[in-house]
């Protein structure tokens, strides 16, 4: 997720997180740099303590409070309603109980809370779903547990969440990789 045509989705995203911010896959510090001075504190949750350690160096030039937990979105160990802003970015599709992890994502937002996101998943197309239906078995153990054919939209809702803003569409790149949602969910 280094490709640098996905740095617009990470700056647009990002940048708008404020408050207690909690991201939800942080990997290796990507995001850091595109935090605004209103994100008063990131935390930082991933369930792989090598890319924790990268997130760290990372975040040693960041001018906010960063805070790293090892741990798993399907159980995050923070307190109910107690966080602004949860960020996700590429990372539903390899989240192995992911309706568990939006559940856990409304506990931890404060009524007043958003979450943001940019994710690729399940396209319209029927001869795209077709090819991301037959991949995604072999894409998820080569990829990280990425799934192909998450329909990003319908698990959002699912979870209580509705769209403030939902964009849609392929960016450049095989059809069964590149579908992506982008935008912004409040509680239902």
């Amino acid at each position: 997720m280094r490709n640098k045509t996905l740095v617009p989705y990470r700056s647009r995203i990002v940048s708008l997180a404020q408050g207690r911010v909690l991201e939800i896959g942080i990997g290796s510090g990507l995001n850091l740099p595109f935090y605004s001075s209103v994100a008063e504190q990131v935390i930082g949750l991933e369930p792989s303590a090598k890319l924790l350690a990268m997130a760290s160096r990372a975040g040693l030039t960041a001018s906010r409070r960063l805070e790293l937990i090892e741990g798993s979105a399907e159980m995050i160990p923070l307190e109910n309603a107690s966080i602004d802003t949860v960020v996700t970015t590429w990372t539903l599709c390899s989240i192995p109980a992911v309706r568990a992890a939006l559940g856990e994502t409304r506990r931890v937002l404060k009524p007043s809370g958003r979450l943001l996101f940019v994710e690729h998943g399940r396209a319209p197309d029927p001869s795209v779903r077709w090819w991301q239906d037959r991949l995604t078995p072999i894409w998820k153990r080569i990829g990280g547990g990425c799934h192909l054919n998450r329909a990003i939209n319908s698990l959002i809702q699912d979870a209580g969440f509705v769209f403030e803003k939902l964009e849609i569409g392929y960016i450049r790149g095989p059809n069964p990789m590149t579908f992506m949602y982008e935008g912004s969910a409040r509680w239902r």
